[in-house]
């Protein structure tokens, strides 16, 4: 499995100074790719699991690498094993589709296959793509949108039986925002309207900004601080007092990102997360801060421990994932001006949905 554009010449937008060198940076997109099964799956590492949202990840971090062909293995996989309704599992054991270990189905999870397949084609332009995913995000979305709730926000998941679980969780729900948008946007592209999914898509967007009692409380976690502005959901000075309300508590000099407080423990996905915010709201030299800190992370191979617990001085867990390595390499090509990954995360030009005239929204079924 190999692609056009592989090599050093690939890796040249993912040069940060203080970050990655062009060598560096292929080593990285090489750890990925040695991760990726032979079917396009992306496990978190070998014998581990897959989880649908990791995998897009990574594999929008191999389109950033150039590796295109690779990229577009990962999202025939998704299209390949996708459920009847329109879901994927939250877990398949070392992305094997016959052993799936946790039969929920997210919805942040099923949401995501829209982010990347807009960052596929904005990276490769190509049409037939589109065309070929276009039932496959046309069915998550569905799935996704039957679990909103009155107020605008998405319940989590459906259990293995079936049920609909009700409680909604922000940093989920930002996720699904920023997957409507890009889902949008495709249709859009292809000229065919969703007003249902505009509706839905402006109502879950006032509930983040408004209404965060529709949320669990999760906020000791530092996803549900950064995430609305990750998302792109939180933009101007909301989205930097955000950021600047949970900098002491969340950031580590030197270290990182806490993955929760009060745990000793920063995390490189979280860290290269908290940077790619950064850069959406023009905080672009604390960006590189963050990931300049959470080198100490970066092993011999190129890719990345997971975390680090500084009271002990010790690497937990000791696995370095394929989506740790994945949020890095998206950091730095949004940092470099990589045109489909600022496009994504950037926001501005991905559709906003409506505004509610109310708040109510479609429950869930």
């Amino acid at each position: 499995m190999t692609s056009p554009g592989r090599g050093q010449d690939s890796t040249e937008r993912l040069v940060l100074p203080g970050v990655l060198t062009v060598e560096q940076a292929a080593a990285t997109a090489a750890g990925i790719a040695a991760i990726q099964r032979p079917d396009g799956a992306i496990p978190w590492f070998p014998g581990h699991h897959l989880d649908p949202w990791d995998h897009v990840e990574a594999a929008m971090a191999l389109d950033a690498a150039g590796e295109h062909d690779r990229a577009e293995a990962a999202y025939a996989w998704l299209a390949r094993h996708q459920n009847p309704d329109g879901s994927w599992y939250a877990a398949y054991q070392d992305g094997d589709p016959q052993r799936p270990t946790d039969l929920g189905r997210e919805s942040n999870f099923c949401a995501y296959v829209a982010v990347g397949v807009w960052h596929h084609y904005l990276s490769t332009g190509d049409d037939a793509f589109i065309e070929r995913m276009w039932t496959c995000v046309s069915a998550a979305v569905e799935f996704v949108l039957a679990l909103q709730q009155p107020g605008g926000q998405i319940g989590w998941k459906r259990e293995a039986d079936g049920r609909a679980v009700a409680d909604a969780l922000l940093t989920g729900s930002a996720s699904v925002h920023q997957a409507l948008r890009c889902a949008l946007a495709i249709a859009e592209h292809r000229e065919e309207p969703q007003p249902d999914w505009e509706l839905a898509t402006g109502s879950l967007g006032h509930a983040i900004r408004r209404h965060p009692e529709r949320f669990l409380d999760k906020s000791r976690y530092s996803m549900d601080w950064y995430y609305p502005v990750l998302s792109g959901t939180l933009r101007g000075p909301r989205a930097t007092a955000r950021i600047e309300e949970g900098w002491d508590r969340f950031v580590v000099p030197g270290l990182g990102v806490r993955c929760v407080v009060p745990n000793p423990w920063v995390t490189g996905g979280e860290s290269a997360e908290l940077a790619l915010a950064l850069w959406a709201v023009g905080e672009s030299d604390r960006a590189v801060r963050i990931l300049a800190d959470i080198q100490h992370l970066r092993a011999e191979d190129g890719l990345y421990w997971t975390g680090y617990v500084f009271d002990d001085d010790a690497v937990w867990p000791a696995e370095r994932t394929a989506w740790t390595a994945g949020a890095l390499l998206l950091a730095v090509a949004a940092l470099g001006g990589d045109e489909a990954t600022t496009a994504v995360f950037g926001a501005e030009r991905l559709p906003a949905g409506l505004a509610p005239a109310c708040c109510g929204a479609r429950p869930a079924q």
